[in-house]
């Protein structure tokens, strides 16, 4: 069968997943104190950016007998603080696993943690605390059922910027209506918190900031204290106007703009004021600036976040806006506009809906027209995702021409754009017809593909290949490009499968070495299972020594890729197939599947088994 690179080759399997998240947590329950925290630490390690082993984790029951480790007072502090970290690991997963830790009691147990002595600890159990209570799934009520949490919280700002930043974000996610912000106000809160403005880490000024946005935020009480608050030497009307300028990063200028308007409402400062004049004027310069700065900050909010994409999407007539945008006279403005829709084109959904509503494709193949490549590297890196196969604007592009922009931007002097141009076509050619592969090879050209195959930029390289995989997709169509392109893709596959020997190698490094091996071999698997094309592979040796090669390498996934190909080749079904089976045995080629059936990789061993199943057949 054919292997396309969206469907890599899966070595893991639920069951081998969920027996070792069982071993995880066995190893809680160990009489050994070493052995637990060294079981917490590995956990930890292994729940690192994995959604599924932290589901798999929570219901298996991690989660009590954490708790339990972090509040007995036998558990050493370096225990307890790597059940902490475990804990917020687990935290940023789904909103399901919050709603199982709330479940679990944990903010309760967390809280009584802040007691310890100990620093690190403490640092541990409010980055869970910011963690869980920055979810939208959990009540901030939570903050407030018991009096003495916030004072305490108050009194930790002082310890370090870490327990500044985690306390002035919690405060800023939990602060929602005039009731939480009068108990805030009344614990010493715009006191407590006014100094970190002038903190050397930026995320603990911009934490404090926003603490004061949400505080001030229709709150004339809160509003008229900050006016006459001094830092330094400086009210914080100056402060804030010092966070407005425009070599402040956007986030920070927005936000100092948000407290200075809300004192404005509030009466705590005119609307004459210099503060307010200068710095929050219409003129048509500076609604450029709110446009671009607007612009980027929905662009960051909705880079990972689903729900806050289809928020942002769902605000009347933002789309339109954003749009619109896209044909302003400022490029710093169009800019902005395109980075926000590709944020938002990050949604699967918004594709197949709003983009499709709105023919989002129609200004940005314009813009592609005719920009500065600071616009084009963002408008083709939102091109990629609107060429996925499931987006409804698909077909739309290509009838627009879109073939022959993206090769053409395989041409560019700009690696980012060389790269966008072939990731786009790279996408295009999934699952296609055979008359788009055929578009694709003839504008780009024979001679163009090679010189990306070459290209010294590694992401450039991997996306050709990742292309040629997926062109050589589906029999007929890999029967028919192998007729008239075979012997220069063959060249090509020997001089890749053939860097590993070379001392340029050493330079790269063994890792992106591996990653254009996996692919090429993918790639040749395909060709393995064309009808007429895989006698490409069977009359060439020098690819069948390689191929042999690889099949003993030290790393399993070129071993597998391998399998593939020797799969594909010898597959009794097939016209020919008790002649190729020949020609491998002699080769060596079933003492080695025999050797493999024996790996201790389950993956490798079943591929091996069935490989040798093909000979008895």
């Amino acid at each position: 069968m054919a292997c396309l690179l969206e469907t890599p080759i899966r070595m893991s399997v639920l069951s081998e997943v969920t027996a070792s998240s069982r071993h995880y947590v066995d190893r809680l329950f160990d009489p050994d104190p070493q052995k637990v925290l060294q079981g917490v630490i590995d956990m930890k390690n292994a729940v690192i950016g994995n959604n599924k082993q932290k589901a798999n984790l929570i219901v298996l029951g991690a989660v009590p007998r954490l708790l339990y480790l972090l509040q007995q007072e036998t558990s050493s502090t370096e225990l307890k603080t790597e059940c902490a970290v475990v804990l917020g690991s687990l935290a940023m997963g789904t909103e399901n696993n919050v709603k199982s830790l709330l479940d679990c009691h944990i903010i309760p147990a967390l809280l009584q943690g802040l007691l310890s002595p100990d620093l690190k600890f403490i640092e541990a159990c409010l980055r869970c605390l910011r963690t869980i209570f920055t979810s939208p799934v959990t009540p901030e009520e939570l903050l407030y059922t018991d009096a003495t949490v916030i004072p305490h919280l108050m009194a930790l700002l002082s310890r370090s910027r870490y327990t500044q930043e985690y306390i002035c974000q919690i405060f800023s996610h939990c602060c929602k209506g005039p009731d939480h912000q009068t108990i805030l106000f009344n614990h010493g809160a715009v006191q407590n918190i006014a100094h970190l403005l002038t903190s050397v880490s930026y995320k603990v000024r911009m934490q404090a900031l926003k603490c004061f946005s949400v505080l001030a935020f229709e709150n004339p009480q809160v509003s008229m204290t900050l006016v006459n608050v001094l830092v330094d030497g400086e009210l914080l009307p100056q402060i804030f106007v010092k966070m407005l300028q425009r070599d402040k990063p956007i986030e920070m200028q927005l936000t100092s703009a948000k407290c200075l308007t809300y004192m404005c409402r509030a009466g705590a400062i005119r609307t004459d004021d210099n503060c307010i004049v200068l710095k929050l004027d219409h003129d048509l310069k500076h609604a450029h600036e709110l446009r671009q700065a607007a612009f980027k900050l929905y662009a960051s909010l909705g880079a990972n976040d689903e729900d806050i994409r289809k928020k942002i999407i769902e605000t009347e007539n933002m789309m339109d806006r954003i749009v619109t945008g896209l044909s302003e006279s400022s490029v710093k403005v169009r800019l902005a506009a395109v980075r926000c829709l590709h944020s938002l084109s990050r949604s699967v959904q918004q594709l197949r809906t709003s983009f499709q509503d709105h023919a989002v494709w129609k200004p940005l193949m314009k813009v592609l027209q005719n920009a500065p490549d600071e616009i084009l590297v963002v408008a083709s890196s939102m091109l990629c995702n609107l060429l996925l196969e499931f987006s409804p604007s698909k077909e739309p592009i290509l009838e627009s021409g879109a073939v022959e922009l993206l090769c053409g931007l395989t041409q560019s002097e700009n690696p980012a754009l060389r790269v966008n141009g072939i990731w786009a076509l790279m996408n295009m050619a999934f699952q296609a017809e055979q008359k788009i592969k055929a578009d694709i090879l003839r504008s780009l050209s024979t001679e163009q593909l090679f010189r990306l195959l070459s290209d010294s930029d590694l992401n450039v390289l991997m996306k050709t290949l990742g292309l040629l995989r997926n062109l050589l997709s589906t029999r007929p169509h890999i029967d028919k490009i192998m007729s008239t392109h075979g012997k220069q893709i063959m060249q090509a596959v020997t001089l890749i499968l053939e860097g590993e020997h070379n001392i340029e190698v050493k330079e790269q490094g063994l890792a992106n070495f591996l990653q254009r091996a996996r692919q090429t071999l993918c790639i040749l698997a395909n060709i393995a299972d064309g009808t007429t094309a895989k006698e490409l592979i069977m009359t060439n040796d020098d690819i069948l020594q390689k191929i042999k090669y690889y099949m003993g390498h030290s790393h399993v996934k070129l071993q597998l890729a391998a399998m593939f190909c020797i799969s594909n080749l010898i597959w009794n079904e097939e016209e020919g197939s008790q002649e190729r089976q020949d020609k491998l045995r002699d080769m060596g080629i079933v003492d080695i599947l025999h050797k493999l059936s024996q790996s201790p990789d389950s993956n490798l061993c079943d591929k091996a088994k069935m490989a040798l199943q093909q000979y008895l057949a």
